[in-house]
């Protein structure tokens, strides 16, 4: 088997947004540089937020200045809105990752704006990057599986968002389980459902593994015929605004599925490992990522 399958590393973001202990830029100019050295070419690597309201995500601007344009690596900054595209236009990003709640009780919790408000920002930016020019956009839809405060999110609801999205023309959409209530099921059918409205727009998906479904989620969009997956070193991961979501799917045990299936990935699995381990060290806390804690087979 010869696929490839692109996964998208997070850490440095999602990874590190939910943590106690807030790491310096230089911390996270190590982190993002031992992942890169582990094959990462799309990476998440600052987000521009507030960051008042995060203060984890700090020191934006200093992280981009100190990573010199690379062509193997793209630099992705998260947006939210206007103010966050021009930030990471100015900070020359590679690529810019505007996310949008499904949902109005996320929306307005996470983002102090409603579901039309963010669909009306998404279009706004992609306006603005017509005009000016700017990096690739892409979209994420974030509690597109289930929200922590208004329940379930229906698939319809879903679909008509990507169909938004799809018409703004963005470069990528993608559906995030924030977290982590989907199931394998359920993924293949939203996955089907997105892809009659979006066309040839390439397909994203993100999965947390609060209640131990995410890599069986990311098997079923595999099988789906998702090409794209997110992932976090070390299991790292979890949002400030949903009670109680932990951790993305480890980069090491999505890899080493991956692998072990025989698929591409291009990541170095040791390197991923190690990697891991140092980041235990810097927040103090055990790894949650399984194959960083138990070894790869065979040794």
């Amino acid at each position: 088997m010869s696929r490839f399958i692109e996964i998208v590393e997070v850490g440095p973001r999602d990874g590190l947004q939910n943590e106690k202990t807030v790491l310096d830029v230089g911390q996270k100019l190590d982190f993002i540089r031992r992942l890169d050295a582990a094959g990462a070419r799309r990476m998440e690597v600052v987000s521009f937020v507030n960051p008042n309201r995060v203060p984890q995500m700090a020191g934006a601007e200093e992280v981009m200045a100190d990573l010199s344009p690379d062509t193997k690596l793209s630099r992705i900054g998260l947006v939210l809105n206007m103010r966050g595209w021009e930030r990471a236009v100015a900070s020359g990003c590679d690529e810019a990752n505007v996310v949008v709640c499904a949902s109005d009780g996320f929306g307005i919790r996470n983002q102090g704006a409603s579901v039309d408000e963010q669909i009306a920002a998404m279009h706004a930016i992609a306006e603005r990057r017509a005009a000016d020019g700017g990096p690739p956009i892409s979209v994420t839809f974030s509690v597109a599986f289930g929200c922590p405060f208004d329940g379930e999110v229906p698939e319809d609801q879903v679909v008509a968002l990507a169909h938004e999205a799809a018409k703004a023309k963005v470069a990528e959409i993608a559906l995030a389980d924030t977290i982590g209530v989907a199931d394998p099921w359920t993924v293949r059918r939203r996955v089907e459902a997105v892809r009659a409205v979006i066309g040839d727009t390439p397909l994203r998906l993100h999965f947390h593994d609060t209640r131990n479904t995410g890599l069986a989620n990311a098997f079923a969009g595999v099988e789906a015929g998702v090409d794209i997956l997110d992932a976090s070193c070390g299991g790292l991961g979890g949002c400030p605004f949903a009670p109680e979501a932990t951790g993305n799917i480890g980069t090491e045990d999505l890899v080493y599925m991956l692998e072990r299936a025989g698929f591409e990935t291009g990541y170095d699995l040791g390197a991923l490992i190690e990697t891991a381990k140092w980041m235990s060290g810097v927040l103090n806390k055990p790894i949650a990522a399984s194959v960083s804690r138990a070894g790869v087979f065979p040794q």
